[in-house]
């Protein structure tokens, strides 16, 4: 028990002892603190067109499966000519509600903006924004990270 209350109190020693035998480890000097500056371009916004959200096509689909199912269920339907009847109406109007209900499908996101930028250097890009907020066409801007940012 003794030898190893001696060796912690040697340990603690020898760790005091390089702690204070080097005054400058613990306050070494960084000199000035480096200057980060974000990097950004800047150009004229040349062009905003709407992006249709990845919903769109979901009411084409609605349509489709929609009209395959009323003129499956319409031609259950009488016989002879009212059945050919029933089967284009049941399929007109399940392509109408497939259509509705394909449009308010959880798919659909909404609209997004394509915003086209000439920069300064010469060099066109194209940045999607879920807002345009207050930029227009001919606007100076500043790209910062990705952003649009109007000056």
């Amino acid at each position: 028990m003794l030898r190893t209350g001696t060796l912690v109190l040697a340990l603690l020693a020898a760790l005091a002892a390089g702690c204070a035998g080097n005054p400058s480890s613990s306050s070494q000097d960084y000199g000035t603190a480096p200057s980060y500056r974000s990097y950004y371009e800047e150009g004229r916004i040349t062009g905003i067109d709407t992006v249709r959200g990845p919903g769109a096509s979901s009411s084409v689909a609605g349509a489709v499966v929609g009209g395959i199912v009323g003129g499956v269920l319409g031609h259950q339907v009488g016989s002879g000519r009212g059945n050919d009847a029933a089967t284009v109406v049941g399929a007109v109007g399940g392509a109408v509600i497939g259509n509705e209900i394909g449009k308010g499908h959880s798919g659909s996101g909404p609209d997004s903006y394509r915003v086209t930028v000439r920069l300064d250097g010469g060099e066109t890009r194209s940045y999607d924004q879920a807002s345009i907020g207050n930029l227009r066409v001919g606007d100076s801007v500043r790209i910062e990270d990705g952003r649009l940012v109007r000056f």
